[in-house]
């Protein structure tokens, strides 16, 4: 899907986008687009009002990561503005492949390679904060906070950190270590099957393994896209690396979301049976080898063990470094969200399952 350009625009330097297909992706470039020359690098084609220049690129093929920089090159010349890498694996299944290095981790170091023969004025990586050590209320995290990556999709991302930062040559870099991510349609996966489980009165739904009073921190999707904006037009600002925990600060407990779904959702608070972790694994694994191809539960056993991590950030430093100040709270957000499923079940459904 190729445009033409103008020579004014030709002189203006793109911007890249990888997993351009993606709600963030497709997001980003929606914005920037009236602004910027944006390219999008994807193996699948975005929607095609993200008014965005799409080369077909599989990131864990060699020639395909050549044959689109070359594409670019020709086409917006040596310069680029901001490479926002969203480009990743991840699996809620827990099972191992090889993706998490091979589109991950290699991909990352082939895009850098590729992108030193480029003016490239920033790479911006979106790491997770799953990378980070669990804390608890009242411990908020920092960007100084030490890593902990038990399981592959954080471990993935902590080697292309390490990547990042051994293969970018001159490029400055940041990396966003950013919370899940939702918005009024939910898009959040987890988010959207707890409130299933609710709705549809699950046994599961009652039952929680851990201590409820914890929590997650998580983003609207649009003040992430505000904050890839801010990191963008500030690139020549920035050190030449630099991180940022990317999170509303309010964390709403387990407990809390159990309530407030359920009280939206049927009028009432929403009971929690707190449940040791080994008898939730155990029920969770026969619950899988019970359920047909078409009904496997979400919640695997290997999630039981992280269910009450408690990830509760401090935004401090992209408050006073980048202006950036989350606008939404998940709390505040419920409501609406519920609305939505209420009024277009269907299409909710089709919106986060889809």
């Amino acid at each position: 899907m190729h445009k033409a350009i103008t020579r004014r625009e030709r002189d203006q330097p793109a911007v890249l986008i990888t997993g351009a297909s993606g709600l963030i992706g497709s997001r980003l470039a929606g914005v920037l687009a009236p602004r910027q020359r944006v390219v999008g690098l994807d193996v699948n084609e975005p929607p095609r009002d993200a008014g965005l220049d799409f080369l077909k690129t599989d990131l864990t093929d060699d020639g395909s990561v050549r044959q689109s920089l070359a594409a670019v090159k020709e086409r917006y010349g040596p310069r680029i503005a901001s490479v926002v890498h969203l480009a990743a694996y991840y699996d809620f299944s827990g099972e191992p492949s090889p993706l998490y290095d091979e589109l991950t981790v290699q991909g990352t170091r082939r895009l850098l390679r590729g992108l030193q023969e480029f003016q490239c004025e920033q790479f911006v990586f979106a790491s997770s904060l799953l990378v980070m050590q669990p804390t608890r209320p009242g411990q908020p995290l920092t960007e100084r906070s030490p890593t902990e990556a038990k399981w592959e999709y954080p471990r993935s991302k902590l080697a292309a950190e390490e990547v990042i930062r051994r293969e970018r040559g001159n490029i400055p870099i940041v990396i966003l270590r950013i919370a899940g991510v939702y918005d009024e349609d939910c898009h959040s996966l987890p988010l959207s099957q707890h409130i299933a489980r609710i709705r549809e009165k699950k046994l599961e739904s009652y039952l929680f393994p851990g201590d409820s009073e914890h929590g997650q921190a998580l983003v609207h999707l649009d003040d992430l896209i505000d904050c890839f904006q801010r990191v963008i037009e500030l690139r020549d600002r920035l050190p030449p690396e630099e991180m940022f925990l990317i999170a509303e600060p309010d964390v709403v407990s387990y407990g809390e979301l159990q309530d407030m779904i359920g009280e939206r959702l049927h009028g009432s608070e929403w009971p929690t049976i707190r449940v040791p972790k080994a008898v939730a694994k155990a029920g969770a694994w026969v619950q899988d080898k019970l359920a047909g191809d078409e009904d496997k539960p979400f919640i695997k056993p290997w999630m039981v063990d992280f269910a009450d991590a408690h990830y509760e950030v401090d935004p401090g430093r992209a408050r006073r470094i980048l202006g950036w100040e989350p606008k939404h709270r998940l709390r505040l957000t419920i409501s609406e969200m519920i609305r939505r499923l209420k009024a277009d079940p269907a299409g909710w459904h089709e919106r986060n399952y889809g």
